[in-house]
């Protein structure tokens, strides 16, 4: 799969930097509780970005990778790519320009491109802004795709999911 291209290419983006202890928190949850992944930071004394490899992907994906970015302003990005192309993300975020659909801050880009149009981003599940809620939530969303073999229930949680 290609590297992180599509942090950059996005309309809108994260407040703050980057929150090293967050990635951190997320990196540990994951070794812990998700048996297919494997998260690493690519700096680990001034990280950008978690990376975390899944040994399995949804649907007929071999493999996936889900990056993850984090500010000390508590905005994040929770992004899922696979060897398919398929795409999603939830995101907390200031999405910039017209959003009708999205009420505040937290919103799903749904697969399978994660598209930033407004008429293609939705209000995310996800309303809770703690660090672990908000992993544990993620890590939950995407177990139920898998096991469904589904992509339909990945903005479909109660809060927390």
């Amino acid at each position: 799969m290609a590297g992180p291209t599509h942090l950059s290419e996005e309309a809108h983006s994260l407040r703050g930097a980057i929150d090293r202890k967050a990635l951190i928190t997320i990196r540990d949850l994951y070794a812990e509780e998700e048996p297919l992944a494997t998260a690493h930071l690519d700096d680990y004394l001034s990280p950008y970005l978690l990376t975390i490899e899944l040994d399995d992907g949804l649907l007929d994906a071999q493999s996936a990778r889900i990056d993850v970015q984090w500010t000390t302003h508590g905005d994040y990005k929770f992004h899922y790519t696979d060897e398919q192309n398929r795409n999603f993300r939830w995101g907390n975020h200031p999405t910039g320009g017209d959003f009708p659909l999205v009420d505040g801050l937290a919103h799903f880009h749904p697969p399978p491109n994660a598209s930033s149009g407004p008429s293609d981003v939705e209000n995310s599940c996800i309303e809770q802004v703690d660090v672990y809620l908000v992993t544990r939530a993620v890590m939950k969303l995407w177990r139920v795709a898998y096991h469904r073999d589904t992509l339909t229930f990945l903005n479909a949680g109660d809060n927390p999911p």
